[in-house]
């Protein structure tokens, strides 16, 4: 029962490809981005701010770090996001968003001074290869003769900006409750989208995305995170982190379903790629080593 945390999680993040895309269509993403992290932060604020504001000293040194992480995650990342999705399919949004992992490994070198694997390096190259396939339909040497389009490219920023946060989160580590560190980035975000909020021709949500919010703001922003913390507290970080490579797949799976979207084969076969890729990558390689007899448990 306890792997349902990590599924339940992935399918809400899955699913927010989706939302993504259909608020494309209702809702400016200037709007969308400011009124997701609105909602999140009224609903965390009473369990939150209390504990803000008692350690608050402790706090404020890193207000600087805090704001480059919301930048990164909850403003570039999101927000770009949204405005992919008025030149791109939500299929497409979701195989991209899946080299994170893999972008995050090799990201990890220069920051985190990791070393990298053979496997990681054979992993991104047929996940870039898949990926190559998918958004040239088939044809892997698309992109020699042609550009990227507009959405896939805010996509591939969207992605870079996510594993830069996910590898800053890992150097910067700040003596702070995971909620206090959500929280924080979260008001801080919400501080840095109210002047492209204001931009919007409408700054008051139309009532056909009221919905959509409240899946961004409560699902996928709330919701999501405390099950996934609570995964990575029972299971582990690697085993929670595998998990990830079938959000693609739920994303896919419910693209063609709610929103008809047509799956091709460079689709599948693209995305199995990467897929492939970016789990090849994630492999570690344990070094054999021989135990004496008397300390090798019996089973």
């Amino acid at each position: 029962m306890v792997y349902l945390l990590p599924l339940i999680t992935v399918f809400i993040w899955g699913g927010n490809a989706i939302i993504n895309k259909m608020a494309s269509e209702v809702i400016e993403p200037s709007s969308m981005a400011f009124y997701r992290w609105l909602l999140a932060i009224l609903v965390l604020s009473p369990f939150c701010l209390p504990k803000v504001i008692k350690r608050w000293p402790t706090i404020k040194p890193y207000l600087a770090k805090l704001a480059f992480l919301a930048l990164l995650g909850m403003v570039l990342n999101q927000s770009l996001a949204y405005y992919a999705g008025l030149t791109t399919s939500a299929s497409n949004m979701a195989l991209i968003s899946s080299l994170v992992p893999l972008l995050s490994v090799f990201m990890s070198v220069p920051v985190l001074g990791k070393a990298i694997s053979p496997l990681s390096i054979v992993g991104g190259v047929i996940a870039l290869a898949g990926l190559a396939f998918m958004l040239g339909k088939g044809d892997i040497t698309f992109f020699v003769h042609n550009g990227i389009s507009f959405g896939d490219g805010l996509m591939v920023i969207t992605s870079v900006c996510y594993a830069a946060y996910c590898v800053l989160l890992k150097r910067w580590k700040m003596p702070l409750s995971n909620w206090t560190l959500v929280y924080m980035q979260g008001v801080l975000a919400l501080i840095m989208l109210t002047p492209l909020w204001l931009t919007s021709n409408q700054l008051l949500p139309p009532t056909e995305s009221i919905p959509l919010i409240g899946y961004a703001g409560l699902a996928a922003s709330v919701a999501a995170p405390w099950m996934w913390v609570k995964a990575i507290d029972l299971i582990g970080a690697d085993s929670s982190a595998m998990f990830m490579n079938l959000m693609p797949v739920v994303a896919i799976t419910l693209a063609a379903t709610l929103l008809g979207e047509t799956i091709h084969s460079y689709h599948l076969m693209g995305g199995l790629l990467v897929i492939s890729g970016v789990i090849l990558s994630q492999l570690k390689l344990k070094r054999k080593t021989h135990q004496p007899l008397q300390n090798v448990k019996q089973v």
